[in-house]
């Protein structure tokens, strides 16, 4: 399994800086999930998922358009049964393939998964899993080893909460003892969510030195070279708060939503178009707008936001560091 690939970062600052283009498609693969996470919008909105051959038309509109990466997201990507056959078609363009899981299905199906080049799996917490899923952990450590038994190296992802303060250095802990890679993004608090859950599981005010007192510590993990794949830059301003960054995410990510409507970042939910329409044509006619957005947006601190726009703005230590797209 893949790491860090300089080819592909390189082809990445192709795409994006001269051929101004996207490089990157995250596609919410369908509307329906196994898990009631309370802080997830995703599984609450009923919706239509794309056909097999829908998928597979959109992948080849985007090999043409130059996407060098497809992940495959949201709610549950394991609950499709095609989805083997959507990553193998993929990888037969010449496009590389992602997948965020919340791990619960993995031990029955990471063997189905041979075309697969980042693995990436949800794990918040070790004793406060199942306060903050739902669920039991157990599952989800199975899935992951059976992952790795089956050649894959896996990114373990932890949305900070807090729930899961005291857990962070821990789950750096957890990712070594199983040979996985970590990451950290904070809770991004949203209004399709009840506003009792982030009383619940928001850092409030009195919750910030504790915070500060976490993250402080990962940087030094990470000074440490433990095996946290987010950079010191992107961990400070989750530290601090501040989205200190230029964003150019809706430059680099084509988001696609499990009914084929293109929108222009996990935030901004507008509808931009259709995957019918032809790519190359959406992202035309919707220049203006996705500007517009960029301009009038406060920020956030999504992960592959931060660090992928830091990328593209030549970050000294993103592009000497970087790990997974």
């Amino acid at each position: 399994m893949a790491t860090f690939n300089p080819k592909i970062a390189l082809k990445a600052l192709v795409q994006m800086r001269i051929r101004k283009r996207p490089f990157v498609l995250s596609h919410g693969i369908n509307a329906r999930c196994n898990l009631r996470c309370p802080f997830c919008e995703y599984w609450r909105r009923p919706g239509e998922e794309m056909t097999t051959e829908a998928i597979f038309a959109m992948l080849e509109d985007a090999s043409s358009f130059g996407i060098g990466v497809y992940n495959a997201w949201t709610a549950e990507p394991l609950l499709r049964s095609d989805l083997p056959a959507i990553l193998r078609h993929a990888k037969s363009l010449g496009i590389a393939t992602s997948l965020i899981t919340n791990g619960k299905l993995l031990s029955k199906r990471a063997h189905e998964l041979g075309d697969l080049d980042y693995l990436s799996v949800s794990v918040d917490g070790i004793e406060t899993y199942q306060e903050i899923r739902g669920a039991s952990i157990e599952p989800v450590l199975e899935g992951i080893r059976a992952a790795q038994e089956a050649g894959h190296q896996v990114l373990m992802n932890c949305v900070i909460s807090k729930k899961n303060l005291r857990e962070l250095e821990d789950l750096v802990g957890l990712a070594e003892d199983l040979g996985a890679l970590v990451s950290f993004e904070p809770l991004h608090e949203t209004s399709e969510v009840e506003g009792s859950v982030w009383d619940d599981m928001g850092i409030g005010d009195s919750d910030l030195p504790a915070f500060r007192r976490s993250i402080d510590r990962l940087i030094e993990m990470k000074k440490e070279g433990r095996p946290i794949i987010n950079s010191i830059t992107y961990l400070k301003m989750v530290r601090d708060q501040k989205p200190d960054f230029r964003c150019h995410a809706p430059e680099i990510v084509l988001h696609v939503a499990s009914d084929g409507s293109i929108m222009s970042c996990r935030v901004h939910k507008e509808p931009l178009g259709h995957v019918s329409e032809g790519l190359a044509k959406v992202w035309a006619s919707s220049k203006k707008r996705r500007e517009e957005i960029v301009r009038e947006c406060a920020g956030c601190l999504f992960f592959g936001y931060v660090e992928n726009s830091l990328l593209y703005d030549f970050k000294p230590e993103v592009l000497a560091h970087y790990e997974w797209m």
